[in-house]
Protein backbone atom coordinates (compact mmCIF):
# COMPACT_ATOMS: atom_id res chain seq x y z
CA UNK A 1 0.00 0.00 0.00
CA UNK A 2 1.72 3.33 -1.21
CA UNK A 3 2.11 5.84 2.04
CA UNK A 4 0.21 8.55 2.04
CA UNK A 5 1.71 12.37 2.01
CA UNK A 6 0.57 15.03 4.41
CA UNK A 7 -1.80 17.22 2.35
CA UNK A 8 -1.72 21.05 2.20
CA UNK A 9 -5.14 22.52 2.68
CA UNK A 10 -5.50 26.12 3.50
CA UNK A 11 -8.19 26.50 5.55
CA UNK A 12 -9.74 29.93 4.11
CA UNK A 13 -9.96 27.87 1.21
CA UNK A 14 -12.11 25.56 1.85
CA UNK A 15 -14.07 27.34 5.17
CA UNK A 16 -17.48 27.47 3.98
CA UNK A 17 -17.08 23.55 3.11
CA UNK A 18 -15.80 23.27 6.35
CA UNK A 19 -18.92 24.96 8.15
CA UNK A 20 -21.21 22.68 6.73
CA UNK A 21 -19.47 19.48 6.88
CA UNK A 22 -19.54 20.47 10.69
CA UNK A 23 -22.81 20.73 10.32
CA UNK A 24 -23.50 17.50 8.79
CA UNK A 25 -21.29 15.70 11.01
CA UNK A 26 -23.35 17.06 13.94
CA UNK A 27 -26.31 15.56 12.45
CA UNK A 28 -24.81 11.89 11.90
CA UNK A 29 -23.31 12.54 15.50
CA UNK A 30 -26.75 13.30 16.94
CA UNK A 31 -28.29 10.27 15.26
CA UNK A 32 -25.71 8.02 17.41
CA UNK A 33 -26.24 9.98 20.96
CA UNK A 34 -30.08 8.95 19.88
CA UNK A 35 -29.13 5.42 19.96
CA UNK A 36 -25.70 4.39 21.74
CA UNK A 37 -25.98 3.53 25.56
CA UNK A 38 -23.96 6.46 27.71
CA UNK A 39 -20.15 5.60 27.48
CA UNK A 40 -17.93 8.03 30.19
CA UNK A 41 -17.04 11.32 28.89
CA UNK A 42 -19.13 10.98 25.91
CA UNK A 43 -17.35 8.37 23.61
CA UNK A 44 -20.78 7.17 22.78
CA UNK A 45 -21.55 9.96 20.29
CA UNK A 46 -17.99 10.17 18.36
CA UNK A 47 -17.25 9.48 15.07
CA UNK A 48 -14.53 7.86 13.92
CA UNK A 49 -11.58 7.95 10.89
CA UNK A 50 -12.57 4.81 8.28
CA UNK A 51 -10.64 4.11 5.31
CA UNK A 52 -13.15 5.91 2.91
CA UNK A 53 -14.11 8.99 5.90
CA UNK A 54 -15.73 9.36 8.76
CA UNK A 55 -18.11 6.74 10.05
CA UNK A 56 -19.94 6.26 13.57
CA UNK A 57 -19.20 2.59 13.89
CA UNK A 58 -22.10 0.15 14.77
CA UNK A 59 -24.88 1.74 16.09
CA UNK A 60 -27.45 -0.54 18.40
CA UNK A 61 -31.28 -0.53 17.26
CA UNK A 62 -33.72 -3.03 17.89
CA UNK A 63 -32.08 -5.81 18.52
CA UNK A 64 -29.46 -5.44 15.62
CA UNK A 65 -27.03 -2.47 14.54
CA UNK A 66 -26.99 0.09 11.94
CA UNK A 67 -24.00 2.72 10.48
CA UNK A 68 -23.87 5.48 8.76
CA UNK A 69 -20.49 6.50 6.89
CA UNK A 70 -19.45 9.59 4.95
CA UNK A 71 -17.51 8.56 2.29
CA UNK A 72 -14.96 10.97 1.29
CA UNK A 73 -13.45 8.88 -1.88
CA UNK A 74 -16.77 8.46 -3.37
CA UNK A 75 -18.57 11.40 -1.96
CA UNK A 76 -21.86 9.53 -0.80
CA UNK A 77 -23.41 9.58 2.72
CA UNK A 78 -24.21 5.50 3.25
CA UNK A 79 -26.48 4.36 5.86
CA UNK A 80 -26.32 0.37 6.42
CA UNK A 81 -28.29 -2.12 8.76
CA UNK A 82 -27.51 -5.15 9.76
CA UNK A 83 -30.05 -6.91 7.46
CA UNK A 84 -28.54 -5.84 4.57
CA UNK A 85 -30.47 -2.70 3.39
CA UNK A 86 -29.09 0.45 2.32
CA UNK A 87 -29.69 3.99 1.54
CA UNK A 88 -27.61 5.98 0.10
CA UNK A 89 -27.26 10.08 -1.78
CA UNK A 90 -24.77 11.98 -2.84
CA UNK A 91 -22.43 14.36 -0.88
CA UNK A 92 -23.06 17.64 -2.73
CA UNK A 93 -23.87 21.34 -2.19
CA UNK A 94 -27.05 21.32 -0.45
CA UNK A 95 -28.27 23.41 2.39
CA UNK A 96 -27.98 21.92 5.91
CA UNK A 97 -31.63 21.67 5.78
CA UNK A 98 -32.10 19.66 2.85
CA UNK A 99 -29.28 17.51 4.29
CA UNK A 100 -31.26 17.11 7.19
CA UNK A 101 -34.34 16.07 5.85
CA UNK A 102 -32.38 13.52 3.84
CA UNK A 103 -30.46 12.17 6.29
CA UNK A 104 -33.95 11.39 8.73
CA UNK A 105 -36.06 10.45 5.73
CA UNK A 106 -33.38 7.55 4.81
CA UNK A 107 -33.29 6.92 8.39
CA UNK A 108 -36.89 6.08 8.49
CA UNK A 109 -37.57 4.37 5.13
CA UNK A 110 -34.94 1.65 6.87
CA UNK A 111 -37.57 1.27 9.42
CA UNK A 112 -35.13 3.28 12.08
CA UNK A 113 -37.32 5.63 14.20
CA UNK A 114 -34.74 8.73 15.89
CA UNK A 115 -35.43 11.71 16.91
CA UNK A 116 -32.32 14.30 17.89
CA UNK A 117 -32.17 17.65 19.30
CA UNK A 118 -31.84 19.21 15.78
CA UNK A 119 -29.65 22.48 16.22
CA UNK A 120 -25.88 21.80 16.53
CA UNK A 121 -24.25 22.70 19.70
CA UNK A 122 -20.68 24.32 20.42
CA UNK A 123 -21.50 27.06 17.89
CA UNK A 124 -22.84 30.69 18.01
CA UNK A 125 -25.67 31.46 16.25
CA UNK A 126 -26.79 27.81 16.84
CA UNK A 127 -29.13 27.84 13.86
CA UNK A 128 -31.70 24.85 13.88
CA UNK A 129 -30.92 22.80 11.25
CA UNK A 130 -34.53 22.84 9.69
CA UNK A 131 -33.93 26.56 8.77
CA UNK A 132 -30.31 26.69 8.17
CA UNK A 133 -30.04 27.60 4.75
CA UNK A 134 -26.59 29.73 4.71
CA UNK A 135 -24.41 26.74 5.07
CA UNK A 136 -24.36 24.74 1.65
CA UNK A 137 -21.13 24.22 0.32
CA UNK A 138 -19.23 21.14 -0.33
CA UNK A 139 -15.80 21.12 -2.05
CA UNK A 140 -15.42 17.75 -3.12
CA UNK A 141 -11.61 17.95 -3.11
CA UNK A 142 -11.23 19.29 -0.03
CA UNK A 143 -14.01 17.02 1.61
CA UNK A 144 -11.28 14.41 0.45
CA UNK A 145 -8.04 16.71 1.25
CA UNK A 146 -9.25 17.09 5.07
CA UNK A 147 -10.37 13.33 5.28
CA UNK A 148 -6.30 12.51 4.25
CA UNK A 149 -5.14 15.11 7.11
CA UNK A 150 -7.13 13.09 9.84
CA UNK A 151 -5.87 9.93 8.25
CA UNK A 152 -2.59 10.77 8.86
CA UNK A 153 -3.67 13.23 11.85
CA UNK A 154 -5.11 9.39 13.21
CA UNK A 155 -2.38 7.04 12.82
CA UNK A 156 0.29 9.26 14.85
CA UNK A 157 -2.30 10.00 17.35
CA UNK A 158 -2.80 5.79 17.75
CA UNK A 159 0.63 5.31 17.79
CA UNK A 160 0.99 7.53 20.68
CA UNK A 161 -2.21 6.43 21.95
CA UNK A 162 -0.23 2.50 22.15
CA UNK A 163 2.48 4.08 24.72
CA UNK A 164 -0.69 4.25 27.99
CA UNK A 165 -1.67 1.75 29.51
CA UNK A 166 -3.78 3.94 31.89
CA UNK A 167 -7.68 4.48 31.26
CA UNK A 168 -7.35 6.55 27.24
CA UNK A 169 -9.60 7.33 24.96
CA UNK A 170 -9.65 5.94 21.43
CA UNK A 171 -8.64 8.31 18.57
CA UNK A 172 -12.09 9.91 17.75
CA UNK A 173 -13.85 12.79 16.07
CA UNK A 174 -16.23 14.98 18.31
CA UNK A 175 -18.59 16.34 16.28
CA UNK A 176 -19.33 19.48 18.67
CA UNK A 177 -15.71 21.38 17.88
CA UNK A 178 -15.23 19.40 14.93
CA UNK A 179 -11.77 18.32 16.39
CA UNK A 180 -9.75 14.77 16.51
CA UNK A 181 -9.25 13.76 19.68
CA UNK A 182 -7.09 11.13 22.36
CA UNK A 183 -7.14 11.88 25.58
CA UNK A 184 -4.98 10.46 28.66
CA UNK A 185 -5.89 10.09 32.45
CA UNK A 186 -4.32 10.04 35.54
CA UNK A 187 -7.03 8.15 37.49
CA UNK A 188 -7.96 10.67 39.91
CA UNK A 189 -11.24 12.68 39.81
CA UNK A 190 -10.99 16.10 38.32
CA UNK A 191 -12.84 19.92 39.69
CA UNK A 192 -15.94 20.13 38.65
CA UNK A 193 -15.77 21.88 35.22
CA UNK A 194 -16.97 25.45 34.62
CA UNK A 195 -18.85 24.80 31.18
CA UNK A 196 -19.36 27.86 29.60
CA UNK A 197 -18.99 26.01 25.94
CA UNK A 198 -22.00 27.96 23.36
CA UNK A 199 -25.76 26.35 23.22
CA UNK A 200 -24.41 23.31 25.20
CA UNK A 201 -25.51 22.27 28.75
CA UNK A 202 -22.73 22.94 31.56
CA UNK A 203 -23.24 19.30 32.42
CA UNK A 204 -22.04 18.05 29.41
CA UNK A 205 -18.47 19.24 29.85
CA UNK A 206 -19.12 17.79 33.64
CA UNK A 207 -19.12 14.93 31.92
CA UNK A 208 -16.66 15.16 29.64
CA UNK A 209 -14.13 16.23 32.05
CA UNK A 210 -14.78 14.16 35.41
CA UNK A 211 -11.53 12.90 35.60
CA UNK A 212 -8.12 14.51 34.99
CA UNK A 213 -6.41 14.14 32.20
CA UNK A 214 -4.44 15.22 29.18
CA UNK A 215 -5.64 15.54 26.15
CA UNK A 216 -4.41 16.10 22.29
CA UNK A 217 -5.71 16.24 18.97
CA UNK A 218 -6.19 18.22 15.69
CA UNK A 219 -8.78 20.35 14.75
CA UNK A 220 -9.35 22.82 11.13
CA UNK A 221 -8.51 25.60 12.93
CA UNK A 222 -5.50 27.65 14.42
CA UNK A 223 -3.46 27.83 12.07
CA UNK A 224 -3.11 28.50 8.55
CA UNK A 225 -3.60 24.70 7.56
CA UNK A 226 -5.30 23.97 10.72
CA UNK A 227 -3.36 23.14 14.15
CA UNK A 228 -2.68 19.96 16.56
CA UNK A 229 -3.60 20.97 20.43
CA UNK A 230 -2.62 19.83 24.00
CA UNK A 231 -4.27 20.40 26.88
CA UNK A 232 -4.37 19.59 30.54
CA UNK A 233 -7.83 19.76 32.96
CA UNK A 234 -7.18 20.89 35.59
CA UNK A 235 -4.29 22.51 34.17
CA UNK A 236 -0.91 22.14 36.45
CA UNK A 237 1.00 25.28 37.26
CA UNK A 238 3.88 25.89 35.26
CA UNK A 239 2.00 24.16 32.42
CA UNK A 240 2.10 27.12 30.22
CA UNK A 241 5.85 27.78 30.63
CA UNK A 242 6.87 24.53 29.68
CA UNK A 243 9.42 24.60 26.96
CA UNK A 244 7.62 22.02 24.11
CA UNK A 245 8.95 20.58 21.17
CA UNK A 246 9.49 21.02 17.76
CA UNK A 247 10.02 24.49 17.18
CA UNK A 248 7.36 26.12 16.23
CA UNK A 249 4.90 25.00 19.22
CA UNK A 250 3.80 27.16 21.38
CA UNK A 251 1.06 27.89 24.57
CA UNK A 252 -2.17 29.95 23.18
CA UNK A 253 -3.05 31.96 26.24
CA UNK A 254 -6.67 32.73 24.57
CA UNK A 255 -7.07 28.89 23.81
CA UNK A 256 -5.52 28.02 26.86
CA UNK A 257 -3.84 25.45 25.40
CA UNK A 258 -0.26 24.02 23.72
CA UNK A 259 -0.60 24.29 19.78
CA UNK A 260 1.69 23.18 17.04
CA UNK A 261 0.25 24.63 13.32
CA UNK A 262 -0.48 21.77 11.10
CA UNK A 263 2.32 23.29 8.14
CA UNK A 264 4.83 23.25 10.72
CA UNK A 265 4.44 19.67 10.75
CA UNK A 266 3.79 18.99 7.00
CA UNK A 267 7.13 20.78 6.06
CA UNK A 268 8.79 18.68 8.94
CA UNK A 269 11.64 16.91 7.49
CA UNK A 270 9.66 13.76 9.75
CA UNK A 271 6.55 14.69 10.20
CA UNK A 272 5.85 11.77 12.33
CA UNK A 273 8.76 12.29 14.58
CA UNK A 274 7.86 15.97 14.91
CA UNK A 275 3.91 15.55 15.97
CA UNK A 276 4.90 13.00 18.57
CA UNK A 277 7.40 15.34 19.96
CA UNK A 278 4.56 17.49 20.43
CA UNK A 279 2.63 14.84 22.09
CA UNK A 280 4.57 13.49 24.28
CA UNK A 281 6.14 16.80 25.28
CA UNK A 282 2.92 18.44 26.05
CA UNK A 283 1.74 15.15 27.69
CA UNK A 284 4.62 14.84 30.09
CA UNK A 285 4.26 18.73 31.19
CA UNK A 286 0.91 18.20 32.37
CA UNK A 287 2.03 14.29 33.43
CA UNK A 288 4.72 15.97 35.36
CA UNK A 289 3.89 18.68 37.12
CA UNK A 290 0.22 17.55 38.24
CA UNK A 291 2.15 14.54 39.66
CA UNK A 292 0.66 11.64 37.45
CA UNK A 293 2.49 8.21 38.49
CA UNK A 294 3.52 7.70 35.31
CA UNK A 295 5.98 4.25 36.11
CA UNK A 296 1.99 2.87 36.21
CA UNK A 297 0.01 4.41 33.46
CA UNK A 298 2.90 4.14 30.54
CA UNK A 299 4.40 1.24 28.74
CA UNK A 300 6.57 0.03 25.70
CA UNK A 301 4.17 -0.61 22.49
CA UNK A 302 6.75 -3.38 21.69
CA UNK A 303 7.43 -5.09 24.80
CA UNK A 304 5.95 -8.37 22.74
CA UNK A 305 7.75 -8.11 19.89
CA UNK A 306 10.55 -10.51 20.64
CA UNK A 307 7.77 -13.23 21.46
CA UNK A 308 5.92 -12.45 18.04
CA UNK A 309 9.21 -12.97 16.17
CA UNK A 310 9.93 -16.16 17.64
CA UNK A 311 6.14 -17.43 16.49
CA UNK A 312 6.13 -16.54 13.13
Amino acid sequence: MERQAWPRLRVADWTPTRDTLHMWTQIVGKVRLAHAPLVNHWWNVTLYVSPRGLTTSAIPYDGGAFDIEFDFVDHRLRLRTSDGSLREFELAPMPVSRFYARTMEALHELGIETHIQARPNEVDPAIPFEEDHQHASYDPEAAHLFWHQLLQASRVLGEFRSRYIGKVSPVHFFWGAMDLACTRFSGRDAPEHPGGAPNCGDWVMVEGYSRELSSCGFWPGGGEEGAFYAYAYPEPAGFADRPVGPSGAFYSRENGQFLLPYEVVREAPDPDRALLEFLQGTYEAAADLGGWDRAALEADPARWDHKSREST
